[in-house]
This record gives C-alpha cells, sequence and structure tokens, in this order.
C-alpha cells in the first residue's frame, strides 16, 4: 500500500476516494521502562525505552489504518498524518489518519507521468505478459 503525507501521488491520478481511515491506540507506560526513563532524564539525551514505545506505537496505528483502507478496496492512502496527545499522567494515544484512495500509475507519455509511473505501468504490462507498452 502506498502511504504519503501529501494530497496526492505524483505520476498518478487518484480514481476513487473511500473516505477517512485511522489507526489508533492509547498506551499506558510500562512502569519498569518509566522509572528507567526518569533516571535517564537527569542526564539528557534520548530515552531509549520511551523511543522503542512510540515507534511499536506508530507502526502499530499504521498497520490498522492500512487493513481498514484494504477493507474499504483501497491501494493508497494520502494526506496520512499523525497525532499523539497524553491521557492523564501515564497513557498516551497515539494515532495516525489519512484518505484512502484507489490510484492509477500514469503511463509514460501521459501527461504527469513519472519514471516511477512508467515504470510500474510497464512491470504490470509485462506480468500480464503484453509486455512493454508501445513507445516504451
Amino acid at each position: 500500500m502506498l502511504i504519503v503525507t501529501t494530497n496526492d501521488i505524483p505520476g498518478h491520478r487518484i480514481d476513487a476516494v473511500f473516505g477517512e481511515v485511522m489507526g489508533l491506540t492509547v498506551r499506558a507506560r510500562d512502569i519498569g521502562a518509566q522509572l528507567m526513563a526518569n533516571f535517564r532524564s537527569i542526564g539528557g539525551g534520548e530515552l531509549p525505552e520511551m523511543t522503542k514505545a512510540l515507534y511499536e506505537s506508530r507502526q502499530q496505528v499504521m498497520h490498522r489504518m492500512v487493513t481498514e483502507a484494504q477493507q474499504r478496496g483501497a491501494n493508497a492512502i494520502v494526506a496520512m498524518r499523525f497525532d499523539t496527545s497524553e491521557l492523564g499522567p501515564n497513557w498516551t494515544e497515539v494515532c495516525c489518519y489519512g484518505t484512502a484512495v484507489w490510484v492509477i500509475p500514469l503511463a509514460r507519455g501521459e501527461a504527469g507521468a513519472t519514471g516511477q509511473s512508467a515504470y510500474l505501468v510497464d512491470h504490470a504490462a509485462q506480468q500480464s505478459g503484453s509486455g512493454p507498452l508501445p513507445g516504451t
């Protein structure tokens, strides 16, 4: 699934819009990791326990968002964003959201085509056995 933070995808035409999709999780901080992070914060620098927890949360919510988009029939998500907030002293909400769409790569020679989109079209044609498209 192609996921971008932009409102469009260079070299692709948005053919259908399926609406907003999102992934959400609320995490409680592990007391051991919290204590270790508090201790490390005295000296400054990165808190690897908190970095790992946030990274895992983002991966989880992205997976949930992609699953929802696939269930709607999308092959891409545009305008993807992350959002986080604190819910009380030990809970963190992590959310990602975007717009589920169906995109079609533009072939070589079409207005707006890119090298990547032309490659995708050519590759799909080769996989289907029809060979490269005329003019490629």
